[in-house]
């Protein structure tokens, strides 16, 4: 099924069509518990996004084959992010106040997550993200307790930047930073980090974005005569940021988040270019149950191994999560309750489950701890989780991953 912007999608029979919308909107059957998946389909997310909205309409499914979650079924909405804060937020507006969903899965990117949190906020209703700015933690984006983070903080990735700078035998690093949450708390937590460990960072700059060119700002880092560039960065700008590096040639290394640092980039520019760039990212917690469990069924989707898209094997973990506090928490449950159960279906100690089925039936003795497909989604007090993180290079063109880093 092709997912587009502004498409309503029910779980159940995954039927979809605008014709469904108005019955959908007004129907207040108890017997329904609607989601909205809040996706980036296009824009910066766009390689990631169309399998993480596949992967909460698979997993919804799921649900409902068993039997649904205490006592309701799921049924699926699902908008487009455009991985830009401005269209999530009226997406997330139309899924709240004509969709009556009750809850929001999957936005991408800490604009896009700080931009819709006040609105599920207000709403009463919880956010389940993969973004990373700290921010999110705590309040006032967080002061509801309703926001749950599937993927690493920024302080986290910059943590995972320094244990690879190290071992790497860096020693004076630099860094770039595009001008929002993500970007910055990507580069702050590596000068966090890389400080504690007794190492200076020898420049920093922050970039605005949409800009044709990012000379000036590059030849202030080069000046500097860094050994490495650790960057908070996105695809298009770090497109155009190494390519005017690579015609210095300046012989320098660099650590990019792997959303920026990925196929397309390789694509964009040759592999001249982006030869040796480390591309960093969190993995998924592969080899558990849970994780064969949403390989097979991002593969049905997708027709790829789930390993190319860690984000959906978040939103994979959101939606049994989720059905998982509700079965919790009981029949007929409000959202209050299904939330005052997410730790206690998630984190130890308890029966381990990796699947829904098996955690409702494993639920009628006792407490559970669900580990997930993403991570083994043990949520702290900030409803923030610890994945761990992969180290891959690009040789000749491919992108390789050659070791793990835990913090």
């Amino acid at each position: 099924m092709k997912l587009t912007r502004r498409q309503t999608l029910a779980s159940l029979g995954l039927a979809a069509g605008a014709g469904l919308l108005p019955r959908l909107a007004l129907s207040q059957d108890a017997g329904i518990f609607r989601i909205g998946a809040l996706n980036p389909v296009t824009g910066a997310g766009g390689p990631y996004g169309t399998g993480m909205q596949k992967m909460i309409l698979a997993a919804a499914e799921m649900v409902n084959a068993a039997g649904g979650a205490g006592g309701r079924k799921f049924e699926v909405f699902a908008e487009d992010t455009q991985t830009q804060p401005q269209a999530a937020v009226l997406a997330a507006k139309k899924l709240i106040d004509v969709n009556k969903v009750q809850a929001i899965l999957g936005t991408w990117s800490s604009g896009v997550s700080l931009a819709v949190i006040p609105l599920t906020n207000e709403a009463g209703i919880p956010l389940f993200h993969c973004s990373g700015a700290p921010a999110l933690s705590v309040a006032p984006a967080n002061g509801k307790k309703l926001g749950y983070r599937f993927q690493a903080t920024n302080d986290r990735f910059g943590r995972a930047f320094a244990e690879i700078a190290k071992k790497e035998g860096f020693k004076r690093p630099a860094t770039m930073a595009f001008n929002n949450a993500s970007g910055i708390g990507n580069t702050e937590g590596f000068t966090r980090a890389w400080t504690a460990m007794g190492g200076e960072v020898v420049a920093s700059v922050v970039y605005e974005p949409a800009q044709p060119s990012y000379r000036a700002e590059l030849q202030k880092i080069l000046d500097a005569k860094p050994d490495v560039i650790v960057t908070g960065s996105y695809l298009a700008d770090t497109t155009i940021i190494l390519r005017e590096w690579f015609q210095t040639g300046e012989e320098i290394k660099w650590i990019i988040p792997a959303w920026a640092a990925n196929s397309e980039l390789v694509k964009a520019l040759g592999p001249d270019v982006v030869e040796g760039i480390i591309s960093v990212d969190s993995i998924s917690n592969e080899g558990s149950p849970a994780f064969a469990a949403y390989d097979a069924a991002y593969q049905k989707a997708i027709g790829k191994s789930g390993l190319g898209n860690v984000y959906a094997a978040m939103a994979w973990d959101m939606v049994i999560v989720l059905a998982l506090a509700m079965e919790a928490a009981g029949p007929g449950a409000d959202v209050a309750a299904i939330n005052a159960k997410m730790r206690e279906v998630a984190n130890p100690d308890g029966t381990k489950v990796s699947n829904f089925a098996e955690g409702k039936a494993a639920l009628k003795n006792g407490k559970i701890n669900y580990e997930g497909a993403s991570s083994i989604l043990d949520f702290d007090e900030f409803g923030d989780v610890t994945p761990d993180f992969a180290a891959s290079f690009i040789r000749k063109g491919e992108i390789k991953r050659e070791y793990q880093v835990k913090l």
